[in-house]
């Protein structure tokens, strides 16, 4: 199993690359920058390419409707250049709060734009003239529908790898099933281990029966603050909010994947309560409403013992990356923390 972090967008970024020079020397081995509506991700990867020499660089993820598959793949080959061959392309459908309401495109047709935009991707990277005539994507762009000058293209370069690993944030059965077919890795945010098999069990079957052979067995990500602690009610508390914000807040009340996501796990109720209070601006009772029970659950916090079972689960239900959020508030300590974790898992 390996260990990799969150790197956060919201400190100067200075801090976050000489954090990244000591993680990787404290044998840290992957590094995921996300973006939502921030600072895009890629140049911020592009220098950590060059003050890196090791570790895995990824994307946390990139949204489909931000760029054109073909620009997609070409950055994912830019960045696995520049690293020498150290990045991941994570990728998702983001929400319609990002994908309308910053980047004006349509939301939808998830499902259908991923499958579409691997394979335009693969065969950028083989280098092939792209020809893709799909539901969503036309390269080149049929000439009753442009100039009729374009022709199929190959990329310039020749990229470091002619499959740069993908990974795909999916939380429903059909997106779910498509990652379990098409990519090397699975991001599910608030991943519950002991409800993985009653949630996605069958739709990873059925995506996992379509694999290709060629691939690697799926490599599921997950992200989890972590902090090795005896007393663990205020660390519990500090990782409440950002349950009640995704649960809460990050959609509307008909239309939250997250909230869906905590109906499925069994907290129906609790996840109303928390979607009630935080649409109505009761930010901090929302945040109290969120059960404990879901917060260990999607959490690396308490005793070393603990944490170590936790981590055996992980292991056991096909875990290989654990992208841990330290949640120490000093640099020191959280690189102490990632030190404790890589002791564990040895």
């Amino acid at each position: 199993m390996r260990i990799g972090t969150i790197l956060g967008h919201c400190r100067p970024f200075h801090e976050l690359a000489s954090e990244a020079d000591d993680y990787e020397s404290a044998g840290l081995d992957s590094a995921t920058l996300g973006e939502a509506y921030s600072f895009d991700a890629v140049s911020q990867l592009g220098y950590l390419a060059a003050r890196t020499s090791r570790i895995e660089l990824a994307t946390g993820i990139l949204a489909l409707d931000a760029r054109t598959p073909a620009t997609l793949a070409m950055t994912a080959a830019g960045l696995d250049y520049v690293s020498e061959g150290r990045f991941r392309l994570g990728i998702g459908a983001s929400g319609p709060q990002v994908v309308e309401g910053f980047h004006g495109a349509p939301f939808g047709h998830a499902v259908g734009k991923t499958r579409e935009t691997i394979e335009i991707c693969r065969t950028v990277w083989r280098r092939e003239p792209l020809r893709h005539e799909g539901r969503h994507y036309n390269v080149p762009l049929p000439a009753d529908r442009g100039t009729g000058l374009g022709k199929p293209l190959k990329l310039i370069n020749h990229p470091v790898r002619p499959d740069i690993p993908i990974s795909i944030a999916a939380l429903g059965d059909r997106m779910v099933e498509l990652t379990a077919e098409l990519a090397q890795g699975w991001e599910p945010i608030f991943f519950h281990p002991e409800k993985m098999h009653e949630v996605w069990g069958e739709a990873l079957q059925r995506g996992k029966a379509k694999r290709d052979a060629a691939l690697a067995e799926l490599n599921i990500i997950v992200r989890l603050p972590f902090a090795i602690v005896e007393d663990t009610a205020p660390w519990l508390d500090r990782a409440r909010p950002q349950l009640a914000l995704y649960i809460g807040g990050m959609g509307s009340r008909e239309r939250n994947f997250y909230n869906t996501l905590a109906c499925r796990y069994g907290f129906a109720d609790e996840a109303a309560k928390i979607q009630d209070l935080f649409l109505a601006g009761r930010h901090a009772e929302a945040t109290a409403a969120v059960p404990d029970e879901l917060v260990r659950a999607t959490s690396l916090i308490g005793p070393a013992t603990y944490v170590s079972e936790r981590i055996a689960m992980l292991d056991e239900l096909g875990v290989g990356l654990l992208n841990v959020v330290p949640m120490a508030s000093e640099h020191a300590e959280r690189l102490a923390a990632i030190e404790t974790l890589r002791s564990l898992i040895a």
